[in-house]
């Protein structure tokens, strides 16, 4: 089991007057940006809700290797209503969700490890006495937060699960900053602009040439999910052909057949995974799991308190 990072973005973002996921923030959106923390702290499964303008979002964030879930009825339901669906769809997959809303960009990798770290099964950090987002909920919690009547919202939901919150006081102002309106965006911008330099690791598997990344190993474990390439596709917003043309190169490469496909039946097709491919997936996670640890701890050893002094 994994960590795994829950974004709501199906909103109508009516009070900045803007859409508020793909609102810049320098060369990347305010959505890239929430993702790319998840990136950072090593979470590798990141679920975004969408609604409103639900294809020019996942059009946009389609090259991210996140998982999309729609909230079909956005402009009905309330923000708890998409926190469902998303706590549902990772309920069974992963043993803590990271959950924020996509309009606070600027929590960092830090805080998230900080939480992460404490093994509690709720925490919220807290700066100068305000608490903020991302909100961390052991899996084991969700069945009880899903039952609850929502009529106060996530929070009540989490006030009544039977949990005592526990509150981490963190050095991190990007916790309470939103993107509610005009004048919360332009205070985003500044902070922004004075964020901390950091590494980013990709990591590939290359023969004559690269033939795995990030993008499938998010494929195949959503055809290990689903037992259906054709909706592992749609929840990336990749193509049918595109991801069969990944594939085949992946099993050329390893000369090994990594996905078994049975045609028709009253089911129709069923994909999944042969045991050498969840093993080839099982030892690629440990691999960017170890590099990406290794890295950031070179990273401090070479950088630290030099590019951002």
């Amino acid at each position: 089991m994994q960590t795994g990072a829950l974004i709501v973005a199906a909103g109508k973002s009516s009070r900045m007057g803007n859409f508020k996921p793909m609102l810049q923030l320098g060369s990347i959106s305010i959505a890239q940006r929430v993702i790319n923390n998840f990136r950072q702290a090593g979470i590798s499964k990141v679920v975004v809700v969408t609604g409103y303008h639900a294809d020019v979002l996942e059009c946009h964030l389609a090259s991210n290797n996140v998982v999309f879930l729609r909230n079909e009825n956005y402009a009905n339901t309330h923000m708890f209503d998409s926190v469902r669906i998303g706590l549902e769809y990772l309920k069974d997959k992963v043993d803590t969700v990271l959950f924020t809303p996509v309009d606070v960009p600027l929590f960092t990798a830090q805080t998230v490890t900080q939480m992460l770290s404490l093994g509690r099964p709720l925490v919220t950090p807290v700066c100068n006495g305000n608490p903020g987002h991302p909100i961390l909920i052991r899996s084991t919690l969700i069945d009880s937060i899903l039952s609850d009547d929502g009529k106060s919202g996530l929070k009540g939901a989490v006030d009544n699960c039977g949990e005592p919150m526990y509150y981490l006081n963190v050095e991190d102002p990007g916790i309470i900053h939103d993107a509610d309106t005009p004048e919360d965006y332009a205070e985003l911008l500044r902070i922004h602009n004075q964020s901390l330099i950091r590494s980013e690791i990709h990591i590939q598997l290359a023969r004559e040439k690269v033939f795995f990344d990030e993008k499938l190993y998010s494929l195949l474990t959503l055809i290990h999910e689903t037992g259906s390439v054709r909706d592992a596709c749609e929840r990336m917003h990749i193509s049918y052909s595109t991801s069969w043309n990944l594939i085949h190169t992946l099993e050329s490469q390893l000369h090994e057949p990594l996905i078994i496909r049975s045609q028709g039946g009253t089911r129709g097709s069923h994909s999944e995974l042969t045991p050498y491919g969840e093993e080839f997936l099982k030892r690629y996670a440990r691999f960017s799991e170890e590099t990406r640890s290794c890295s950031k701890k070179i990273f401090e050893e070479c950088f630290g308190g030099f590019l951002n002094a």
